[in-house]
């Protein structure tokens, strides 16, 4: 049996899979591989300056993480603008019937379908004059003198 030295704590170990493995165990790896990311670090954050070595201090990362944007006169405006803009090339290109039912449309429908009388227009008219209407609770033609039934 062949045994493997690890390469971030040096002790030996029985490989479980040959060849690839180079560490004893993962916690090894992956403190080696910590320990790699710093040095590179390090090394970036030093330079050379006329042969002396100066070392660039490390930039803390921003504390404002719980920093709320403030509303602005010009977003508000930009936003709106743009809002108004859409809209119209929306309108602009969308036929007719296919835009979407507004409050007076529907409101008109309803009226329509609730009233219980409805002009039949392809009937011709009695020979007194009485105009026919389709009831919608009994399901028949009626006929009346009066021009709208309700």
């Amino acid at each position: 049996m062949k045994y493997y030295t690890c390469k971030y704590c040096y002790k030996e170990f029985i490989p479980k899979r040959r060849g690839v493995q180079v560490f004893c165990s993962n916690s090894c790896r992956s403190k080696n591989h910590h320990q790699k990311i710093t040095a590179k670090k390090k090394l970036l954050n030093t330079t050379t300056k006329n042969n002396t070595l100066v070392t660039v201090p490390e930039k803390s990362p921003p504390t404002d993480k719980g920093k709320i944007e403030t509303m602005s006169l010009a977003g508000v405006g930009n936003s709106t603008a743009g809002n108004i803009i859409a809209n119209k090339l929306q309108n602009a290109f969308t036929p007719l019937e296919n835009r979407p039912a507004t409050k007076g449309d529907l409101k008109m429908l309803a009226n329509k379908i609730t009233k219980r009388y409805h002009p039949v227009n392809n009937l011709p008219h009695r020979s007194d004059g009485a105009l026919p209407y389709f009831d919608l609770q009994t399901n028949e033609i009626v006929y009346s003198f009066y021009p709208k039934l309700t």
